[in-house]
């Protein structure tokens, strides 16, 4: 059991009623409030939930519209998101209760003091290295306008700008990243056929792959609606069509590809976790034609081309700067 689920079950009888979880883990809290549901926006988290609970939880980024008496804020890693989040539940909760929990390391206590735009928070618990918070909320906002909350940002690529649209919590929100800034220079003489953006993110990688290639098929993935959303605006906001899909690591992607590009994140929340790169690597030679190609970016100090060449072929490096490097391999 989660931690922050192990506080919030000290106090289980807030949560007997009509209760929605934003955020949830995937873990048995579900089970053990039969009367609440849930809301995710991670598609590995959803998919499990649904498994387990069918029916029960919600993928997207808008609140259920389906009524709830109370709601849970699990505490996301971004001031911004939660900002969002925390308006959006607030905007159906007049009168009634608003917690939020999370764990201390995760920023909880700086977090608290958001609940004030709605009523007086008070702390009710603090154990397992986690708090739960609440506010009655006396002032409840208008419901957020997400897409109005969106970063815009232009930029100056070799054939024209590229207009890119990214949502609170979006990797890099608001700007380039350092290591898609190296990998958008070396996407010359990709095999044409099907792109894969994988961890697409606000989706810079996979919409100028579409500009560039315009005859191939480009599809961008990402665990994170909030990331899905965004690279759907962006391919908007520059007048491409892409397919954009949602789920939990390359098994969610398509087979038969011609290539696989990726500034693959390594981060979660407050955490770091290299298994969805370290999946992508074991498995990229299963989803590519045997003339594909894996082209990817990441951190110089992780130590990626070993295991690139144990299960893909030969492992190049086409460029080293700033910290990050971009290797190409292929399938034997």
């Amino acid at each position: 059991m989660d931690p922050r689920s192990e506080v919030l079950l000290r106090q289980a009888e807030l949560f007997a009623g009509a209760t929605l979880l934003a955020g949830l883990p995937a873990d048995d809290l579900l089970g053990q409030l039969p009367a609440a549901h849930g809301w995710s926006w991670h598609a590995g988290e959803q998919a499990a939930l649904a498994g387990r609970f069918a029916g029960r939880s919600q993928f997207g980024v808008n609140p259920p519209e389906h009524g709830f008496d109370a709601a849970v804020l699990f505490l996301p890693k971004s001031r911004e998101l939660t900002d969002y989040l925390l308006a959006a539940l607030a905007a159906r909760l007049a009168g009634r209760p608003l917690f939020l929990v999370g764990e201390k390391r995760a920023g909880i206590e700086r977090a608290a003091k958001q609940l004030a735009a709605f009523g007086t928070p008070r702390k009710l618990d603090s154990a397992r290295h986690c708090q739960l918070w609440q506010v009655q909320v006396e002032q409840a906002p208008s419901p957020p306008d997400l897409q109005a909350l969106a970063r815009r940002y232009d930029l100056q690529l070799a054939d024209g700008p590229l207009t890119v649209v990214s949502l609170p919590g979006v990797f890099s929100h608001g700007r380039l990243d350092v290591g898609s800034a190296l990998l958008l220079q070396h996407l010359e003489q990709l095999p044409a056929g099907h792109l894969l953006d994988f961890g697409c993110g606000a989706g810079v990688l996979g919409a100028t792959l579409k500009r560039r290639y315009p005859d191939s098929r480009v599809t961008l993935l990402d665990v994170d609606a909030f990331a899905v959303a965004s690279s759907r605006l962006t391919l908007s906001a520059n007048g491409l069509e892409a397919e954009v899909i949602s789920g939990d690591g390359i098994e969610a992607a398509p087979r038969g590809l011609s290539a696989i590009l990726s500034n693959p994140p390594f981060h979660q929340g407050v955490h770091t976790h290299y298994q969805a790169t370290e999946q992508l690597l074991r498995q990229a030679a299963q989803h590519l034609q045997p003339n594909g190609q894996l082209r990817l970016v990441a951190n110089s100090f992780l130590k990626y081309p070993p295991l690139i060449e144990q299960h893909l072929g030969p492992c190049q490096t086409l460029a080293e700067a700033n910290g990050f490097r971009v290797y190409r391999a292929s399938p034997r």
